[in-house]
């Protein structure tokens, strides 16, 4: 029993441009499909305004309102290319109803490829490269990229394909001459090939000294740092994130009701809690933002089909659903040696997947602020819970922001973070 495979994933744009397109998806559940799909939304510069969603534990029907971000919107947005990520990740429906959820989620990890990319240095140019890669729908793993003192930039991305076409020679020398051709005489040299042991070299840092990432991964939020992360939209509401557990309204779910600040990624980042968890939601929906705040209520349930009624597990759901909605990303300049670091951090997934799209608004907002990077690197840092994924760039002094400055750092990392936060 099933359904064609074109009505899985249905694509309906908006009549203008000032109309959200509404995505369907109806096929067979999976344990921790909705973060798969939002994930994938976030990844192609797609912002989620609402939400409908409810399963009965073997087929789900989901309905996402989305639109570009503002800073996304130069990108070439592919909406075949979008519905078939999307049917990739979503179980195959011509089979029975009682779907085997583990055969979905035993396919490989897409392979690695090293992309050694020559250049002549010029200001903003790692996030145009950044932006050529995210257009060609590569996700960045690793990187390293040095300037030499001749004002050349040799970049070396660790990079996956969302097309998963990398292993042909189209695809690789498609890439190469994009590249070349869009960077002209810039270009000095690019070579795209199957990343080696040099992959597993560059994949977790040496060691953070302990003070920074103290600073960097601590979860205690002040009321000062949540006021600080607010938007200035959001003037008149508590600036918290608000959950409130409700264990009498279902007799078969805990309810699950959510305020706090609108964000990007927002949706992505509750649905990965729950499926880092193994909390099931059976019924959700996402409500507009008014006045920058957003309202969800979430029908949850523990793989066993019950409700959640350990209070320790509350507590600990409860606890992380406002850690990750009041702080998704760290964002902290500190010194290393006589240079000034940008270090950022983001949770990552169990399954080892990172947040999409963090390079590229970095680089972004780096590059609107008029300052320069000299050295930038990816890699993952381990705490005592959980893994984290670590972007640290040294930066060159720009006569706007003296580097030196604790006033200036303040500045920059708050526009750094409204970047990121998509404010």
């Amino acid at each position: 029993m099933g359904i064609p495979a074109d009505d899985v994933v249905l694509i309906q744009q908006g009549s203008s441009s000032h109309d959200p397109t509404i995505v369907t998806v109806n096929c067979p559940d999976k344990s921790g499909l909705g973060c798969d799909l939002c994930r994938i939304i976030l990844e192609f510069g797609l912002h989620i305004t609402r939400a409908d969603f409810q399963t009965d534990g073997k087929w789900c029907y989901i309905v996402l309102w989305v639109v570009q971000l503002q800073h996304s919107n130069l990108l070439r947005l592919d909406w075949d290319s979008l519905k078939n990520r999307l049917l990739r990740v979503s179980p195959p429906c011509l089979t029975p109803l009682y779907y085997d959820q583990k055969l979905n989620g035993s396919s490989a990890a897409p392979s690695v490829y090293l992309l050694k990319f020559c250049c002549v240095d010029r200001e903003g140019l790692l996030h145009h490269v950044t932006e050529v890669l995210t257009e060609l729908e590569f996700t960045i793993q690793r990187l390293k990229v040095m300037t030499t003192p001749d004002g050349k930039v040799v970049d070396l991305f660790f990079i996956t394909d969302g097309r998963e076409l990398l292993h042909t020679k189209k695809r690789r020398d498609d890439t190469c001459g994009y590249l070349c051709d869009v960077f002209r005489e810039y270009c000095i040299g690019c070579e795209l090939q199957l990343a080696g042991p040099e992959c597993d070299n560059q994949r977790n840092f040496s060691s953070l000294p302990l003070v920074v990432a103290e600073e960097l991964f601590s979860c205690e939020l002040s009321e000062k740092e949540s006021c600080m992360q607010a938007p200035r939209a959001a003037t008149t509401s508590p600036k918290k994130a608000i959950v409130t557990v409700d264990n009498l309204l279902s007799p078969a779910h805990t309810l699950l009701q959510i305020q706090c600040v609108d964000q990007k990624g927002l949706f992505y980042d509750i649905l990965r809690i729950s499926k880092d968890l193994n909390i099931q939601v059976a019924y959700g929906r996402f409500s507009s933002s008014i006045k920058g705040y957003r309202n969800m209520d979430l029908f949850v349930q523990q793989t066993d089909g019950k409700k959640i009624l350990d209070p320790k597990l509350l507590d600990n759901l409860c606890s992380r659903l406002k850690e990750e909605m009041l702080h998704p990303l760290r964002v902290i300049i500190t010194n290393r040696g006589p240079d000034t670091e940008l270090l950022v951090a983001n949770p990552v997934e169990l399954c080892g997947k990172g947040r999409p799209r963090v390079f590229y608004d970095v680089t972004l907002a780096l590059k609107k602020l008029g300052i320069c990077i000299f050295s930038a690197e990816i890699g993952r840092h381990s705490t005592e819970d959980r893994q984290w994924e670590v972007y640290r760039f040294l930066l060159v002094e720009n006569g706007e922001f003296p580097l030196a400055s604790g006033q200036a750092r303040n500045q920059m990392a708050a526009g750094i973070r409204r970047t990121l936060m998509g404010w």
